[in-house]
């Protein structure tokens, strides 16, 4: 399975867990018993799932991050471009302001990004 994507409702449990791990995993139970309506059986289906992709890990009963979030979207968005724009960050962003355009603000950004990048 492709860990680098998750579904709305893996999406949804990750976090969960991301704000508030690590987590004993009895208090993860009730946290997605209150958040999802989850029952107990549900909670550690979903966790083994996300354990066994590699995302987190339950350890002597407390849930670890082993992925953090913005990890996990930077290595989504970077398969992403790759997959649709074969590999062009250039080609991306073409596409993606060519709709909406981009606002001074977001053109600062943009250099700031690349300005960082060529300082290393």
């Amino acid at each position: 399975m492709d860990e680098t994507r998750l579904g709305a409702v893996e999406t949804r449990f990750a976090d969960l867990i991301w704000e508030r791990a690590p987590i004993p995993s009895g208090e993860l139970v009730k946290v997605c018993q209150e958040a999802l309506g989850w029952k107990k059986s549900t909670t550690y289906t979903m966790l083994r799932r996300l354990c066994q992709r590699g995302l987190f890990e339950n350890r002597d009963s407390v849930v670890h991050t082993l992925v953090t979030r913005e990890e996990f979207f930077a290595r989504q968005s970077q398969r992403f471009v790759e997959e649709t724009f074969h590999g062009s960050l250039p080609a991306f962003l073409a596409a993606f302001s060519s709709g909406k355009g981009l606002d001074e603000n977001e053109v600062e950004e943009l250099e700031k990004l690349i300005e960082q990048y060529r300082k290393g």
